[in-house]
């Protein structure tokens, strides 16, 4: 099996290709070559068939290669909060997630870290890891990430956050977002095929999209892709829980609003779109995961497994 260490060397694991040795500097991700991890546990806040009866096994990546401006895990995605952990200490995560029951293992915003993470699956399941892998990334993978995954991998579940450069330039800091996305999302439905067995999927692609207030026109160019390239192949998430987070930037000042959610609603009505999720609407900021805590969510939604400041949870 090929180490893939050496595309850091010169990277451009993701579409901004930022062409640095990670090994001695840091990319537009915030991260060198060390894989740093914010937070393992069992989530039960997923899609039905990612969450399945016993939850999923979540691993949050520290860093991103994106930078929504309201992004929700902003303490581990831009203010470096995280620990470096070794290959063996992921394959030991990996396994400590299976043994608490996880249906899969959840990689969380880990698109610059594809490598590192490769390897570590790699290992896991050396040592007798045979549950599904998920990856949960914002789309923007590259070629390269893409190419190491495709024998660790295997479910996508891809943002499709908007398909307006105006609008990815603006709140993503990428305005080849749009067809970056794309052209990843139809890679990922080429290479796994949906198979559900009624309570987990073991292979396929979910395909989330994050409703933001004020930008239905958004959400409808989303959707008029999605029903014309991915039905039958992919299923939707239609998700309404945009929440105003701390920012650097100016971000949309408010949640969705009812009329903004039953509108989109009736878009899926409209381009024939039945097979996927649609979140309840939330609004409130109660549920945001603040990973200062053993445990960043709420003890409904999740239960600790490892943490960046204390290691493996002991109940």
């Amino acid at each position: 099996m090929t180490n893939h260490l050496s595309n850091y060397n010169n990277c451009r694991l993701c579409p901004r290709s930022c062409n640095i040795d990670r090994r001695s500097s840091h990319g537009f991700c915030g991260e060198g070559s060390s894989l740093c991890l914010g937070f393992a546990g069992i989530h039960s806040g997923e899609e039905p068939p990612i969450t399945g009866n016993n939850g999923s096994g979540t691993i949050f990546v520290s860093g991103c290669n994106l930078g929504c401006a309201f992004c929700q895990n902003y303490q581990i995605s831009k203010e470096g909060m995280g620990r470096e952990v070794s290959t063996d200490k992921f394959s030991e995560i990996c396994l400590a997630l299976q043994r608490r029951g996880a249906e899969n293992i959840n990689i969380v915003t880990g698109s610059h870290a594809a490598p590192a993470l490769a390897l570590g699956i790699m290992e896991a399941r050396q040592k007798g890891l045979n549950i599904p892998v998920v990856w949960n990334s914002s789309a923007y993978d590259g070629k390269e990430s893409l190419d190491i995954l495709e024998d660790f991998v295997d479910i996508y579940l891809p943002d499709l956050k908007t398909l307006n450069p105006q609008v990815s330039g603006k709140y993503f800091h990428a305005p080849d977002y749009p067809d970056r996305a794309k052209e990843a999302i139809l890679r990922m439905m080429d290479s796994k095929p949906i198979k559900y067995n009624g309570i987990c999927l073991s292979s396929g692609v979910i395909i989330r999209h994050l409703i933001l207030p004020s930008y239905l026109d958004n959400s409808r160019e989303v959707l008029e892709w999605f029903a014309k390239n991915c039905k039958g192949r992919a299923l939707l998430s239609l998700m309404t829980q945009y929440t105003p987070v701390k920012s650097s930037g100016e971000i949309p000042g408010r949640y969705v609003s009812e009329e903004e959610y039953n509108a989109v609603l009736y878009m899926l009505q409209e381009y024939e779109i039945d097979f996927g999720f649609s979140q309840e609407l939330v609004t409130g900021s109660d549920w945001l995961p603040d990973f200062n805590r053993t445990n960043p969510f709420s003890s409904e939604l999740s239960i600790p497994v490892w943490h960046w400041k204390t290691g493996f949870h002991i109940d």
